[in-house]
């Protein structure tokens, strides 16, 4: 299971290589998926707040600083679900509503790691779905919670020990991926909700590895089988790159050696192909989430 949540991050997406659904109101969908992944973030960083104080966070090692952020953080989500839900509503639809959650509360360090991954995929779901979203006011919205998002996730990942600027770009992911990763924290929603057109892939799982850095082994698994008679190969989802990998089989588990353009938060699916674009045809599991140590940075200091 990863150890993340999908939630500051959900929303929406679908690469701009990734098939498109040719649905006329695919901008309202696109909203009330995000509001559907809203709910969820803010069930779970509401609980959270309400399970422990600043004493439980302060004896988890983390500052009563950051402690105070985490409620800006939360008002900031709940600010995205109530705009959502007024944008929805202005289209003439109807905004879908809370859904029955399992959400991972087992204290604040697992709790603030999971929220850094969240926020995270939530960048990744921003940013995916750019390329879909045809109003230019909804563009904007968008690109205005992804920085919001994006911010939330540097504070988090400071707070762990993780570098926050771990890759120089964001990862973009399709919709598709976004709804595999939500849907494993979502046991049953209403039966009027409006029925989103994205699908979930078989989950993977990250069996041995982590923490990881580049050019490490890395192990996965899943709870299928694999093809006998086809190369798997271990595609890596990292910033603007996505790297195939030929799998090395060992039973129902397969590994792979970490690219190294791979750094920070990324995403990892088993393919059917060696082929930088990811399609539900290739697609056979994931994605799953791993956090990629980075290297150390290099640059040029010229004076002009």
């Amino acid at each position: 299971m990863y150890s993340f949540f999908v939630f500051g991050f959900f929303f929406l997406a679908i690469a701009a290589s990734f098939p498109l659904y040719k649905r006329a109101n695919l901008d309202v969908d696109i909203l009330q998926f995000a509001l559907t992944l809203e709910r969820l973030e803010n069930k779970f960083y509401k609980e959270a707040l309400s399970m422990w104080s600043v004493d439980d966070f302060v004896d988890a090692n983390f500052t009563e600083d950051f402690y105070t952020q985490l409620k800006y953080i939360v008002h900031d989500e709940e600010a995205h679900l109530v705009f959502l839900e007024q944008t929805i509503r202005a289209t003439g639809a109807e905004p879908v509503q809370a859904c029955t959650y399992k959400l991972p509360l087992d204290g604040p360090a697992g709790f603030v790691k999971n929220l850094a991954t969240f926020e995270g995929v939530g960048v990744s779901a921003y940013l995916g779905a750019a390329s879909l979203i045809s109003s230019k006011k909804y563009l904007t919205v968008a690109g205005s919670i992804l920085s919001a998002e994006a911010i939330h996730q540097a504070a988090a990942r400071n707070a762990i020990g993780e570098i926050p600027m771990a890759n120089p770009f964001a990862t973009p992911l399709s919709a598709n991926a976004i709804y595999s990763i939500a849907s494993q924290f979502i046991e049953s929603c209403p039966v009027n909700n409006t029925k989103l057109p994205f699908k979930a892939y078989p989950e993977l799982f990250v069996t041995q590895g982590l923490p990881t850095a580049m050019n490490s082994s890395i192990t996965f698994a899943s709870n299928g089988t694999l093809p006998n008679s086809t190369q798997i190969y271990v595609t890596f989802v990292s910033g603007l790159d996505v790297i195939p990998v030929a799998g090395s089989r060992n039973g129902s588990s397969i590994r792979a050696t970490v690219p190294e353009m791979v750094s920070g938060q990324s995403y990892v699916f088993l393919t059917t192909g060696n082929s930088s674009n990811l399609t539900d045809s290739n697609i056979l599991y994931g994605p799953a989430i791993i956090e990629v140590t980075p290297s150390s940075p290099t640059f040029n200091v010229s004076i002009f």
